[in-house]
């Protein structure tokens, strides 16, 4: 008897067809017999330089057979203190601590706990969390109740706490966005301890953007405050918007900053939350009552580390910027030539990210139309994962202008077969 696989956002009894890859390279997946597809969202927004980067694949080999694992509780090791030397680099200098974990929910739920634990160590009573509208900051019970209340948590909502919530600051209703985070702010009967928000971009959430002057906006109204301000940078991080995090775009200094997916060039599960020193210091103590609880049993993985430690390299030797210009660019193009189709809306850029919605009448996570555009994908061999009616590109780096043209026309043909005239 073989135990049946139970996947991931995927309603097994729709009985969609569930393809099996058996090699990637680049930005391409291969099937066993050997039929291409191209990774149009990065395999989930974790691939940045390509799958199997010669680089990273022998950091993972070399590692692996030198030091697999071991405890991070009181010991170290040398590849967990390369990648914290090395991430000062793209790191803001005010955030000078780094904790290891294994996943961007995790990251979120580590940067939460330093958050309640900073003002809880300090003496004062801030336990609210402030959170942006639409929202998606993983999966586990504190991310999701950071995250937009709606058919991704109602069966877990008894065990969600409660949140301030700020409407998503879109084009003309910036300023109400605004006005409701002071007044979070001045609530002295309820002070909350901490905003947290994807910066420019919210992922799951509909790739809606919002400006790098209303992010740096948000975030001088909690130091104003005196409230902390948590960057979850999981999918913007590592060049997706165009600069290593987004907050550069903006001149945010975040007080805590949470990182994964790309971090290892999207090749296997590490993440960071790079926290200031006065979040550490809150709980540096000669009591042991007030240490940071918080561990899993593979933080600081030394081969995840290697990992890590070898995206670094790409970066700093590899032309990872110019890379990220081309699609840019290729993006920018592209856009102009859908703007001769009427029945799509919301046609928009962040960086290496571009989306649009198809105008067919429903326009939700939830729309029937999502399941047929991921089949008609699927058949012309383009991994692209719509969000309901919401086409999205997000691929890794190392696309070439001909990949991205393929990706690109059946766009335009999905638009053309699934769209209103």
């Amino acid at each position: 008897m073989s135990l049946n696989i139970w996947h991931p956002f995927t309603q097994h009894g729709l009985r969609e067809p569930i393809p099996e890859i058996a090699r990637a390279e680049g930005a391409a997946l291969y099937k066993a017999d050997g039929t291409k597809i191209i990774d149009a969202i990065s395999s989930w927004w974790v691939q940045t330089h390509g799958h199997c980067h010669p680089r990273i694949v022998k950091a993972i080999q070399d590692q692996s057979a030198k030091l697999d694992q071991m405890i991070f509780a009181g010991w170290t090791h040398a590849p967990a203190r390369e990648l914290a030397q090395g991430l000062a680099d793209f790191l803001p200098k005010s955030l000078d601590h780094i904790f290891f974990s294994d996943s961007g929910s995790t990251a979120v739920e580590v940067a939460l706990k330093m958050a309640l634990g900073y003002w809880h160590n300090r003496g004062d009573a801030r336990h609210k969390i402030l959170v942006m509208e639409h929202s998606y900051h993983g999966d586990t019970i504190g991310a999701m109740s950071v995250g937009e209340r709606g058919v991704f948590n109602q069966a877990y909502a008894p065990l969600l706490f409660d949140v301030g919530t700020i409407a998503f600051p879109g084009a003309g209703a910036e300023q109400a966005t605004l006005d409701q985070l002071k007044a979070f702010c001045k609530d002295s009967d309820n002070l909350p301890g901490a905003l947290i928000v994807e910066p420019l971009i919210l992922g799951a959430g509909g790739m809606k953007i919002y400006s790098a002057a209303i992010l740096a906006e948000m975030a001088a109204i909690c130091r104003a405050h005196d409230v902390l301000f948590i960057a979850d940078e999981v999918m913007t991080g590592w060049g997706r918007t165009g600069t290593v995090f987004a907050c550069e775009q903006a001149g945010v200094k975040p007080d805590i900053l949470c990182m994964a997916k790309g971090l290892t060039g999207g090749v296997i599960p590490l993440a960071v939350t790079a926290a200031s020193d006065a979040i550490y210091q809150a709980h540096f103590s000669d009591d042991r009552a007030q240490m940071f609880f918080h561990s899993s049993s593979f933080t600081a993985n030394p081969i995840a580390c290697a990992a890590a430690n070898a995206n670094l390299a790409i970066w700093r030797d590899e032309p990872v910027r110019e890379r990220i210009d081309g699609i840019i660019a290729s993006h920018r193009a592209f856009s102009e030539r859908l703007q001769r189709k009427s029945n799509i809306s919301g046609l928009r850029q962040c960086g290496t990210i571009l989306a649009l919605e198809i105008d067919d009448g429903a326009g939700n996570y939830m729309s029937d139309l999502g399941p047929m555009l991921l089949g008609f994908f699927r058949n012309r061999n383009i991994l692209l994962r719509p969000l309901g009616n919401t086409i999205y590109i997000m691929p890794p780096y190392c696309i070439s202008a001909e990949e991205l043209e393929c990706i690109y026309t059946v766009i335009e043909e999905a638009i053309d077969h699934f769209g209103k005239p």
